[in-house]
C-alpha cells in the first residue's frame, strides 16, 4: 500500500511558504529560501530530506540550498534556463521527476514571465497539486520581471487549464492584498465576495490561505479572468484600456494597475 503524502507549509521571512512534501519519513522541499525553518521542520517531524525542488532563481526561493546541502547530499531539481548554479537535474517542460524517497511523480511546465526560466511542478494523482512558485498566486499573479505580458498570460492560461480540483501551492501569503485588487476589478463577482470573507477569517485565525484550487482561481482571480467583459469594462471605465482592447492589452493593463494599486 502506498504511503499517503502530506504537504506542510513552512513559513519563512515575512510571507514566504516553503512547501515540505513528506510521507512521515522521507521529504522533499520546494523553494527553500531559508534553510533554518526547513531544518527545524525536518527535526520536529522526524523527517529526512531526499530532494530539493526549485521553481526559479530568486534569492527567497533558493537562498537556503547551500546550507541544506551541507546537511543532506540530495539532488537539486530546477529550471534548465534560469541560471541556478546549484541545480543538479535541470528540467524543461514535459520532463517528469520521480522524487527520490517518495511515491511522487511530478511533471514540469514552463511558466515564464516572472523570470525567463520559471517552471511549475504538477502532480496528477488522486489529489492533484501544482507547485507554481511566483507565477500564479492565490487571487493574483507574480510581477513580470524578466518576461513579457504575453509570456505571463500564456503561462497563467497553461495553469488555468489544469483540472479544477488541482491544489495550488504558491510561494507567498499575498492573498488578501490580491483579493482587494480583484474586488476593485470585478466588484460584482459573488464567488469573489465569498472568498474574501472565507480567506479573511482564515488570516484572523492565523491560518494560511493556501493552497487554493484551480477552480477557485478560475472563478475569482482576475489574472485568469482577463477575457471577461466585466473586467475589460472596469479597465475601460478607469481609463486603462480602450473599448476595442485585445485580451492581451487587457491583461497587460491589469498587471500594470496591480503594480501601483
Amino acid at each position: 500500500m502506498t504511503t499517503p503524502l502530506h504537504v506542510l507549509a513552512v513559513p519563512a521571512f515575512n510571507d514566504n511558504y516553503l512547501w515540505l512534501i513528506h510521507d512521515g519519513r522521507h521529504a522533499a522541499i520546494v523553494d527553500p529560501g531559508d534553510a533554518g525553518p526547513v531544518l527545524a521542520a525536518l527535526e520536529r517531524h522526524g523527517l529526512s530530506l531526499h530532494a530539493i525542488l526549485l521553481t526559479h532563481h530568486h534569492a527567497d526561493h533558493i537562498g537556503g540550498v547551500p546550507q541544506l546541502l551541507q546537511h543532506y547530499a540530495v539532488p537539486v531539481f530546477g529550471p534548465a534556463g534560469d541560471g541556478i548554479a546549484a541545480v543538479t537535474d535541470p528540467l524543461v517542460e514535459g520532463d517528469t521527476v520521480q522524487v527520490p524517497g517518495l511515491a511522487l511523480a511530478l511533471t514540469v511546465l514552463d511558466v515564464p514571465g516572472h523570470t525567463k526560466g520559471h517552471i511549475a511542478y504538477v502532480h496528477e494523482g488522486a489529489t492533484p497539486m501544482v507547485f507554481c512558485g511566483d507565477t500564479l498566486f492565490a487571487g493574483g499573479c507574480g510581477r513580470i520581471f524578466e518576461g513579457t505580458p504575453e509570456q505571463m498570460a500564456a503561462s497563467l492560461d497553461k495553469l488555468a487549464a489544469l483540472p479544477p480540483g488541482t491544489q495550488v501551492y504558491c510561494a507567498h501569503e499575498y492573498t488578501l492584498a490580491n483579493l482587494r485588487f480583484a474586488a476593485a476589478v470585478e466588484p460584482d463577482n459573488a464567488a469573489l465576495c465569498e472568498r474574501i470573507d472565507v480567506d479573511t477569517a482564515k488570516r484572523e485565525r492565523g491560518e494560511p490561505t493556501v493552497p487554493s484550487t484551480i477552480g477557485l482561481e478560475r472563478a475569482t482571480n482576475p489574472f485568469l479572468r482577463y477575457r471577461e467583459r466585466t473586467i475589460a469594462r472596469t479597465l475601460t471605465q478607469a481609463g486603462k484600456v480602450t473599448l476595442d482592447a485585445s485580451p492581451l492589452a487587457v491583461f497587460t493593463a491589469l498587471r500594470q494597475w496591480k503594480n501601483t494599486f
